[in-house]
């Protein structure tokens, strides 16, 4: 039963981690995100659309992480393995 519980660590640190990547990446864009508005304030409608464009991506990409996580904690394929195992 030690894959169920490394199964639950490897789930709980990919939502972990993808959470705390996906807020350092979304702060740092944000702050050169508004770094670059004050710098040039025409340009302010353009780097908008690309700011919002890539936070989406970048939570796209924790969502997704987070959903494959609860995919192996709900739905394990590993726990196959365990019922061939020899006794």
């Amino acid at each position: 039963m030690e894959v169920i519980s490394f199964v639950a660590l490897a789930a709980g640190l990919i939502i972990g981690l993808g959470a705390i990547g996906a807020c350092i990446g979304i702060g740092i864009m944000g702050s050169k995100y508004l770094e670059s508005a004050a710098r040039q304030p025409e340009l302010m409608n353009e780097l908008q659309t690309k700011m919002f464009l890539l936070a989406g991506l970048i939570d796209a990409a924790f969502i997704i992480g987070t959903g494959i996580a609860l995919w192996f904690a709900t739905a394990n394929p590993f726990l196959g393995q365990l019922a061939n195992l020899p006794k």
